[in-house]
């Protein structure tokens, strides 16, 4: 029986490992970096052992210094949840060489599906030979052979582009997996990408549990996923199945893990076996009743499964919410996440807590949010709600772009594949700022501000007050009245720091406002103050490219120097941020006047890169 268990891991799901630990009563041990310390994780662990260093090579993919730390901190167990080293043997049998149990398949399943090319040899696939690739082989998808979560793949539609293809995915897989071996093959262009959850037990049991579609993704990582994966027949489901089974018992598989296909019509590609919990699991186990990390521990523990699974019931979906800007290249945000609140009957997965500062050095999900009912409309529908309600204040995210997808007509009568975003980006990243919002952040700081109003004896002046709002600015005009506060067309109601209600056309409406220095979310709207007199200095020259983000740069383009044409959209440099790595071109064409980093050079929100002078 596991006593105390450590979580080689961070973030959302060391806090969803631990929440079922507690619930065992089994203690529990968090690791931590440097730029980690006090993170949500530690806090929530009753023993947290620091990790010096803030790079994932220092720190989380450091085994070594892992297992020193169970063993420092009394552990008896060790589970990887997903990303980092949850899929790496060497690790599992450091874990395993040190008297400790492994929450996990054995070293060698491990092994035997950690490069996606061994996999596809025990399944009898071949993958394509890169210097053989043809016109006629086109599109193809260039993959890293380890790891996952999208990192060192690339689409190649164009037989001109795939040696630069190679070279980035080799680059990205190096620095995220340690491992810079890729593999070429097919893409197949309105395929749905379509799991099973197996689960198996040391007495010889595997268990399917259902189906998922996760098909909506972006950069090749999925951004909603839902179970059972809708619209698949009968027949289709027993083969994904049955291609599942053999798969676990190719490997004799332990525990939980992951078996993934390309659906393509009625035909079921196999893409690679996920020896591992998958981030989407809370949909299997919202339709399944069932815990599957206490289910890993009971098996961990030598437990045997019942010989067959529990009963699916109803319908889940999952939305994972990013600090990032889908309309910006899906560009990740970092700040203080001041608040994160979801309404409703739904379950939420997070690894921060208000007031947490989200960073440059790891994956920008803040948390997934799970709804479950009877039937997928209703599922669909609550939990498309719940987003749309939620307050989330704090870096830029892609709220508003779930709540759209999740309502789509495409998603809603399930014909979604892996090219939704490709076709509807566009349509839904469009700004739809609220009209009123910055009349009522205004509103909300007015002097004498009250339910019965504030008044003059003299006429006021008008007040004015500018925000910016979905990149634009907004100036808003009221006065003080004899009866009470007055804005063009609209009659104020009430007006607090909190609360504003306006009727605009003999409708009422309610506008909660909250406020953090000049920032103010008004509702949904994000909103920023600004100052009654500008910084003149706070200007920079036509064509500037400015960092979108924190981070580092990787890379600048062959023979870039001052002095250089280039065209708009051409490639510059790379930035490498919360573990991908970022494109940034020239935004006009004209020449380089001005190259102002280096390799290796460490950027900042807003830091300038270059300058192109457009001709």
């Amino acid at each position: 029986m596991i006593s105390t268990l450590l979580v080689a891991n961070r973030g959302e799901i060391a806090c969803r490992v631990f929440r079922t630990c507690h619930e065992l009563g089994i203690r529990t041990v968090a690791v931590h970096s440097d730029a980690d310390d006090g993170a949500l994780h530690t806090r929530v662990a009753d023993t947290a052992v620091r990790l010096p260093g803030a790079a994932p090579a220092d720190t989380y993919l450091r085994g070594d210094l892992i297992v020193k730390a169970a063993v420092a901190a009394g552990a008896d167990a060790v589970h990887p949840g997903y990303g980092f080293l949850s899929e790496n043997a060497d690790f599992a049998r450091a874990v395993l060489d040190a008297g400790l149990l492994w929450i996990g398949p054995p070293p060698e399943a491990i092994e035997a599906m950690a490069s996606k090319t061994r996999a596809k040899d025990l399944m009898g696939i071949a993958p394509l030979a890169t210097e053989n690739v043809t016109e006629a082989d086109l599109p193809v998808l260039v993959k890293a052979a380890a790891g996952g979560g999208g990192r060192g793949m690339r689409i190649v539609r164009r037989l001109a582009e795939l040696d630069a293809a190679l070279q980035a995915a080799r680059a990205e897989a190096a620095s995220a997996f340690g491992d810079g071996e890729v593999f070429v093959e097919p893409y197949l262009e309105g395929g749905r990408h379509v799991e099973v959850q197996v689960l198996a037990d040391t007495h010889g049991t595997v268990w399917t549990l259902g189906t998922r579609d996760c098909s909506l993704q972006r950069r090749h990582q999925k951004v909603i996923e839902e179970a059972p994966a809708p619209g698949l027949t009968q027949a289709l489901t027993e083969e994904l199945r049955a291609l599942a089974v053999r798969a676990a018992r190719a490997v004799d598989y332990v525990g939980a893990g992951t078996v993934e296909f390309l659906v393509a019509g009625d035909r079921a590609h196999f893409l690679e076996m996920n020896t591992r919990l998958q981030v989407e699991h809370p949909v299997t186990e919202a339709v399944f009743g069932i815990d599957l990390v206490a289910e890993q521990i009971r098996v961990a523990e030598g437990h045997a499964l019942a010989s067959d699974p529990p009963r699916p019931r109803g319908h889940a979906v999952e939305a994972r919410l990013y600090a990032e800007d889908p309309a910006a290249d899906w560009a990740p945000q970092t700040g203080t996440l001041h608040r994160l609140t979801v309404p409703g009957d739904v379950r939420l997965d997070t690894g921060y807590d208000d007031g947490d500062t989200v960073g440059v050095h790891y994956d920008p999900m803040l948390a997934k949010v799970i709804a479950h009912a009877p039937t997928r409309a209703q599922a669909v529908r609550a939990l498309a709600g719940a987003l749309e309600r939620a307050a989330v204040h704090g870096p830029a995210t892609n709220r508003d772009l779930l709540v759209r997808s999740l309502r789509h007509e495409e998603f809603t009568g399930g014909r979604m594949n892996t090219g939704f975003y490709d076709r509807h980006l566009p349509e839904l990243t469009t700004p739809t700022p609220d009209p009123h919002a910055p009349l009522a952040a205004a509103l909300s700081q007015a002097r004498g501000a009250s339910r019965f109003g504030g008044w003059r004896n003299v006429p006021s002046q008008p007040q004015v007050k500018r925000y910016t709002m979905a990149g634009e600015e907004h100036e808003v005009r009221y006065r003080h009245t004899r009866e009470g506060l007055e804005a063009d067309g609209v009659r104020v109601v009430h007006a607090a720091p909190d609360l504003v209600v306006l009727e605009v056309d003999g409708v009422q409406r309610k506008f909660e406002v909250a406020r953090y220095g000049d920032e103010v979310y008004v509702g949904a709207s994000a909103l920023r103050a600004l100052p009654r007199f500008p910084d003149p200095t706070a200007q920079h020259a036509p064509g500037s490219l400015l960092a979108p983000m924190p981070g580092t740069v990787v890379r600048v383009a062959d023979g870039l120097a001052v002095g250089a044409a280039v065209r708009a959209g051409e490639p510059l440099l790379w930035l490498e941020a919360m573990k991908m790595q970022h494109k940034i071109a020239a935004p006009v064409t004209g020449t380089l006047s001005e190259l102002r980093v280096l390799p290796g050079q460490q950027v900042t929100v807003g830091s300038l890169l270059a300058v192109v002078q457009e001709t």
